[in-house]
């Protein structure tokens, strides 16, 4: 599902709200997500799941066809555990 789909989705569960209206609603909330993330805030949706940042070591690796050995820096990368309600709902458990 891409975030059209997701807005097409949610205007159709409210017509009485505009479709532009709830594109901003959704870009908001993705945009309050990012923006949480980036200040290192751990952003919690109850029953989806939790987002956090977590920060990767740099390593040295090696390129598969020349066998040349590469510095990977360190980053930042973002990590997803999975809620209660949809580890459950993924299983059929609902």
């Amino acid at each position: 599902m891409k975030k059209s789909d997701l807005i097409e989705e949610i205007a159709d569960q409210f017509p009485e709200i505009d479709r532009k209206e709830v594109a901003q609603i959704v870009n908001g909330v993705f945009e309050a997500m990012m923006e949480g993330l980036a200040n290192g805030e751990k952003v919690e949706i109850r029953g989806l799941g939790t987002f956090r940042v977590k920060s990767r070591k740099g390593k040295t690796a090696r390129n598969p066809r020349t066998g040349e050995k590469i510095k990977v820096p360190p980053k930042k990368v973002v990590h997803f555990k999975i809620g209660k309600v949809l580890r459950a709902k993924l299983n059929g458990k609902d």
